[in-house]
């Protein structure tokens, strides 16, 4: 519920084709910080607890019904004529609802709840507005439609810029496009809306002019930052939004207590979870569902994503933590190590050119140099088990599903296809042959045909 305490519905307009992204994918499900723009969006909106969501599409529906599944309904706009006409394709999704309605943009995804509160309780002010328009003041209006409204926020008129005089594009208010209105008065209002404009569409900011010349107050409120209600339509915008979006949250992460040497270089997901005290290394990149604890090294160039990182844990440069990857306290992760469901117990170590997949390692095991799990046979997934303190030579392999004693020693350059018992030393090699004087031989006979075939 609102502040009002009346039901809330939001609206989701996603129906455009998106052309400028040159895209199969739908615009709105392209990702920011590992999170599809309309994702973003509805996790904002649903601070608010809306009790309905519809999300009005056109061109790429299935896309749109497949990543939402049940969270919100879908309603068709097809043919497209307008925001007005999109709007109005909710009505049917939204029958017998009674209360307010929040009108949003899939390709707007950075409005932030407060500012979605402050529309709603702008709509149950005393004045009474039919409707609510969120405004805002760029530095280049560019082509956005304007907002002629007076100075305590009532709206005189709405126009959009190939409709607006030059007097009129001289005002710097411009519309965001979304708005505020009690389901009781939008679909009576779009129902008077007409298309007698530049375009030959049903616009939704006429709903606005509708109830003024009805007599009816409507009010505009203007957001403090611009960039929340920046559009996306571009892949040079989606750059811009990440961009602007990473900046915050580096930001943001410095002011929790986390050390950036480069921060520019840092890149983080819409769920990475920080400790204090971590220090992130130039090169770092964060994908969806990494946590991060107290008192932890990232070399740079390393990659994580899915991963959870205990107290003291070190890893890098250039690791890579792929999903299922768990550092217990005070382990160790060196460079060219990548881990993918593994488990590396308190204390332990891989510290250069290691694959530990689909496996269990114990507290204080050490992992040499060119360990490999081998965990995948062609068909399905096998688990290796390596027991505390255990100690893994250099270029080893660990055939799965294998398991490995704690305090037992796997002497290096071992293909281990058997299980090794605690404290027992495993050694897996060809016989070693000697032949004293034969590379002497060799390089003698090459040398000698090499000359021949130059004469």
């Amino acid at each position: 519920m609102t502040e009002s305490n009346s039901p809330l519905a939001i609206v989701v307009l996603a129906a455009g084709k998106g052309t400028r992204m040159k895209s199969a994918t739908h615009k709105v499900l392209h990702p920011i910080a590992g999170r599809p723009m309309l994702e973003h969006l509805l996790a904002s909106a649903d601070t608010l607890a809306p009790t309905r969501s519809v999300v009005v599409a056109g061109h790429g529906r299935e896309q749109l019904e497949a990543a939402l599944g049940s969270r919100a309904t879908i309603a068709v706009q097809e043919p497209q004529l307008g925001t007005g006409h999109a709007v109005q394709q909710a009505e049917a999704a939204l029958e017998g609802f009674s209360g307010d309605i929040l009108i949003l943009y899939g390709d707007v995804p950075f409005v932030r709840p407060e500012t979605m509160r402050a529309m709603i309780e702008r709509l149950h002010a005393e004045d009474a507005p039919a409707v609510v328009v969120l405004g805002f003041e760029p530095e280049d209006p560019l082509r956005y439609g304007r907002i002629l409204a007076h100075e305590d926020g009532r709206i005189a008129m709405m126009v959009e810029y190939k409709d607006a005089t030059d007097e009129q594009r001289a005002c710097r208010l411009c519309n965001s496009g979304l708005m505020a209105v009690k389901a009781q008065d939008l679909f009576a209002l779009l129902a008077k809306v007409g298309n007698d404009n530049a375009q030959g569409e049903y616009y939704l900011i006429d709903i606005v002019n509708v109830a003024s010349l009805e007599g009816r107050t409507c009010a505009v409120i203007v957001t403090d930052d611009p960039d929340e209600v920046g559009g996306i339509n571009s892949r040079a915008e989606l750059a811009q939004a990440e961009a602007r979006w990473q900046l915050r949250r580096r930001a943001q992460a410095m002011a929790d207590g986390v050390t950036l040497i480069a921060p520019e270089t840092v890149f983080f997901a819409w769920d990475t979870v920080l400790g204090q005290d971590v220090t992130i290394e130039p090169n770092v990149v964060f994908g969806p569902g990494v946590t991060v604890a107290d008192d932890v090294m990232i070399h740079a160039f390393s990659h994580l994503e899915g991963a959870t990182l205990e107290s003291g844990v070190a890893i890098g440069p250039y690791a890579r933590l792929r999903p299922g990857a768990v550092l217990k306290k005070g382990s160790k992760v060196g460079n060219f190590v990548e881990m993918k469901k593994a488990v590396l117990g308190e204390g332990a170590k891989a510290n250069h050119l290691t694959y530990l997949g689909d496996a269990v390692v114990g507290a204080k095991a050490n992992i040499g140099a060119g360990t490999i799990t081998c965990n995948y046979d062609g068909y399905f997934k096998h688990q290796t088990v390596i027991g505390e303190r255990a100690f893994i030579g250099s270029n080893s392999a660990l055939i799965a599903p294998v398991k490995i004693g704690a305090d037992a020693i796997v002497a290096a350059g071992s293909a281990v296809t058997r299980d090794v018992a605690d404290g027992e030393l495993r050694l897996v090699r060809g016989e070693q042959l000697v032949k004293p004087g034969w590379a002497d031989r060799f390089h003698d006979a090459m040398r000698k045909k090499k000359a021949e075939k130059k004469g």
